[in-house]
């Protein structure tokens, strides 16, 4: 098996309003590229945010007096911690420089998802309202635009319990199963598998975020080629990879 991680380079920056798969395909063709069919498009979810106008303008926020309790503990700047708490569902745990708490679609992360880096000064952009909503969007005008078969992952960067680091997860997932199931096949010594589910679309962000970056390498979009995923074809939904609470054994 190969399998090839493409940037898309050449993206403007985004504004509201933009058409994120029409850029993809004009970019694309600028490189002398397209769509194929069983192309992997990982998106980075401060574009979506950026292009649906879903950015949090810090400089308009009034903290509360718990945002600004929080804001005292962390070290965070309270129209931050206040715009945390507006996007979380439940505040989990409050540390020296960290607040991890669940999102209102059901993600545990740090700060809530939201994202100062990569927009302007004084602005923050949340995760996007219905990740798998903007993910089924933008699948749909590539399709309609290349005639292709593919799939759509919308990523993130958050971090993990007990390992160091970030990496890239899936927060928005469409024509794709998100979660590969392989109870009952046999492994190298004819052993049938009793609880192995593989997160393919985490793992597929995680890759893709190593074209990515971090930093100013300017390229929030890659193209995922070679990856065998016909057996997983499916509508998708990143919710199918948010454990059950009643299974979280690392919640209090």
């Amino acid at each position: 098996m190969e399998i090839t991680l493409t940037g898309v380079e050449g993206l403007p920056l985004v504004s509201e309003g933009d058409d994120i798969a029409a850029l993809i395909v004009d970019a694309l063709k600028s490189s002398n590229m397209e769509l194929l069919d069983g192309d992997i498009v990982v998106i980075a979810e401060t574009l979506v945010a950026k292009a649906e106008g879903n950015t949090v303008d810090l400089r308009r926020i009034e903290p509360s007096s718990k945002a600004l309790e929080i804001a005292s503990r962390t070290g965070k700047d309270p129209r931050l911690v206040e715009a945390i708490l507006e996007e979380s569902s439940e505040i989990l745990k409050v540390g020296h420089d960290f607040i991890v708490s669940e999102t209102r679609h059901g993600f545990v992360c740090a700060n809530a998802g939201i994202d100062e880096s990569n927009v302007e000064e004084g602005l923050a952009t949340p995760l996007p309202e219905d990740p798998d909503g903007s993910a089924r969007r933008i699948l749909g005008a590539l399709q309609e635009l290349t005639g292709r078969e593919m799939a759509v992952i919308i990523s993130d960067t958050q971090g993990r319990p007990f390992r160091e680091g970030a990496v890239g997860v899936a927060v928005g997932v469409a024509g794709i199963s998100p979660v590969w199931d392989r109870k009952g096949e046999l492994d190298l010594y004819g052993r049938s598998l009793q609880t192995t589910r593989v997160a393919v679309a985490d793992e597929l962000a995680a890759a893709a975020s190593l074209v990515m970056g971090q930093a100013d390498e300017g390229v929030p979009a890659v193209i995922v080629r070679g990856y065998p995923w016909g057996h997983l074809r499916a509508t998708g939904s990143a919710r199918e990879l948010l454990r059950p609470r009643e299974l979280d054994v690392f919640r209090d």
